[in-house]
């Protein structure tokens, strides 16, 4: 079909009669229709696609949630209590199997449990990756679609740029050129100022070689030191129920949501002599008290449990490398050895240091009545340091080319615009939280790991947690970058900016005085900054290896698409989050297109 007469029909069906979405909390209450579209998951991409879609009034469409509603919960709404979200009744509480290159710990893998997903409960940074990192996407699919000229588009669907909680001139702290203002998601500058600011700013002019100021890190160049931009909306949170499940969008008589239901397997719905057809869902009440239920997909089943939940719901259903599933006892359907396999995310640090002021964010992090009285100025006005990220700057580096590390391995970035790792420079002690004292804070994460890890199966019953094998610091060119990028968080902090404000290494990190204690301490220090991907990977549509075509069906499979983090064939340079909604847009209207 071409683009022309796609547009003209979608114009013409896109109105909807004013009645109101209905959200289950009990699968009893679901009503017997036909669905067009089931999706299943409600997090950052598949609410995306639930709004997206029922923009087409005659496509009905169902969203299975296992967590609860989004709505009042105020660690989720006020972007400062984000962090005490994690090992909460909205985080899936995932951990990882003991980690080898960590010693043997075993680390959360905090995962959105609740509608929104992730997007719910993650930190809100919103940061593309690099243009390259797109550009690779696209080579490695043959589909040019997902290069970094042809995602612009979708970035601007996603994005609504919205000025921050105190209105601040943001005239120096971004490119407007580059930006959405006629989206769905909010995003914007953080709305109150940190005390270090100034002092960033300074560095950046001190040091400009090694720590060069980035106008706006989300160009496609994202070198450098620059503002943080975060999904908050005038002080809250805005996630994808916020946003794409917002009041207006849930006035569509054709959109239900389904919440605190786990599904446990997808079903063959036929077959053919040359596919298979999986349009069925199987699913139970979240405490898992009632019965089986199954629902059919006329047209397709949406996957978007995520790269943890999506290789998990497609190994338990048969789905997989059929050696590992009989192996375990599951009847092998189709054998795909990719699903579960390319697990990829960020292995990060959070690294304090004392400083000579009690102007810090520890004042608020360590003091209830102090926070209460912020949360009683939030409430009236929803602006203050509780409406602001984790951080006012972050910066992305690479290390050196002639760095030792690559006479033996080569570089895993996809070019050389492509941070090697970031630094997340933050008044107070960051992670470290509770700590007594006065801190600044660089947290250190390497954005572009050589370690691949895996998600598989604990046993037949779909209701177990998977095994989940991050492979963390197994490979010595993750452990150089870490080490590298803490002596670069020195190196920054060495600017006389710092001069008489910076005291020394908080902690455990004190006694990392040599490259072999620094070491240890990455190792015994290294957490995940929960960014999993890859584990449902997207190739060429010839190709032998991969789990999705470019078009995000599943390979051999007819019915069956997936669109989530779990897709992508590399994990990019930044936070996921922004580059999930964007391949969630182009899959919405690659789904329109088959359809319409």
């Amino acid at each position: 079909m071409s683009t022309a007469v796609y547009c003209i029909l979608l114009f013409l069906v896109v109105s909807a009669s004013p009645s109101f979405a209905v959200i289950y909390n009990a699968i009893e209450s679901l009503p017997v229709i036909n669905y067009d579209f089931v999706i299943i998951g409600g997090g950052t991409a598949g609410n995306v696609l639930a709004n997206r879609l029922s923009e087409i009034s005659r496509f009905n469409v169902l969203v299975i949630e296992s967590g609860p509603t989004n709505e009042g919960v105020l660690n989720s709404i006020v972007p400062f209590f984000a962090p005490q979200l994690g090992g909460s009744a909205y985080d899936w509480n995932f951990t990882t199997i003991p980690q080898r290159g960590l010693g043997g710990r075993i680390l959360p893998l905090p995962r959105g449990h609740v509608l929104g997903g992730s997007s719910s409960i993650n930190s809100m940074f919103y940061t593309r990756g690099s243009s390259s990192d797109f550009n690779r996407f696209a080579s490695a699919t043959g589909d040019p679609g997902w290069s970094w000229d042809n995602i612009q588009p979708y970035i601007r669907k996603n994005e609504k740029w919205t000025t921050p909680a105190d209105n601040h001139d943001t005239g120096d702290q971004f490119d407007p050129s580059l930006h959405g203002f006629d989206g769905i998601n909010a995003v914007s500058l953080n709305g109150f100022p940190q005390p270090i600011d100034s002092r960033v700013l300074t560095t950046t002019a001190e040091l400009h070689e090694e720590f060069p100021f980035n106008n706006d890190m989300n160009s496609g160049n994202p070198l450098g030191v620059g503002w943080l931009q975060a999904t908050i909306d005038h002080g809250k949170r805005s996630s994808s129920a916020t946003s794409y499940l917002a009041s207006n969008f849930q006035a569509r008589k054709n959109l239900h949501i389904l919440l605190q239901t786990r599904v446990t397997r997808i079903l063959q719905t036929s077959t053919s002599v040359s596919t298979l057809a999986f349009r069925t869902v199987e699913f139970t009440s979240e405490n898992a008290s009632g019965p089986r239920r199954r629902i059919t997909a006329s047209k397709e089943l949406i996957l978007s449990a995520g790269s943890i939940g999506t290789p998990h719901i497609l190994l338990s259903s048969g789905i997989g490398d059929q050696s590992e599933l009989r192996a375990i006892g599951i009847k092998a359907i189709v054998h795909l050895p990719s699903v579960g396999k390319n697990l990829s995310d960020h292995p990060a640090l959070s690294n304090a240091w004392f400083v000579n002021s009690n102007d810090t964010i520890d004042n608020l992090s360590n003091n209830a009545t102090l926070r209460a009285e912020l949360l009683q100025e939030w409430e009236k006005s929803k602006t203050g340091p509780l409406g602001n990220a984790g951080a006012s700057h972050i910066g992305w580096l690479r290390i050196a080319d002639n760095s030792s590390i690559f006479q033996t391995t080569l570089d895993p970035s996809s070019g050389p615009n492509t941070p090697h790792y970031e630094l997340v420079i933050s008044s107070g002690a960051g992670l470290n939280s509770g700590l007594p004292g006065h801190f600044v804070s660089i947290g250190t994460v390497v954005v572009t790991p050589a370690a691949r890890g895996s998600v598989s199966l604990k046993s037949t019953d779909p209701l177990d947690p998977p095994l989940i094998d991050l492979a963390f610091l197994e490979s010595e060119f993750d452990v150089f970058v870490m080490r590298e990028s803490i002596k670069s968080a020195r190196r920054f902090l060495s600017a006389p900016a710092w001069k008489d404000y910076v005291i020394g290494p908080a902690d455990a990190f004190a006694n990392a005085t040599t490259d072999e204690l620094l070491d240890q301490y990455i190792r015994n220090n290294t957490i995940s900054v929960s960014h999993p991907v890859g584990t449902a990977a997207m190739s060429a549509k010839t190709a032998s290896y991969g789990v999705v075509n470019p078009d995000l069906r599943v390979k051999g499979i007819s019915g069956l698409r997936i669109v989530d983090a779990s897709v992508m064939p590399f994990i990019i340079c930044g936070h996921t989050q922004a580059p999930v909604y964007i391949i969630a847009e182009r899959a919405a209207d690659m789904i329109k297109m088959d359809w319409l």
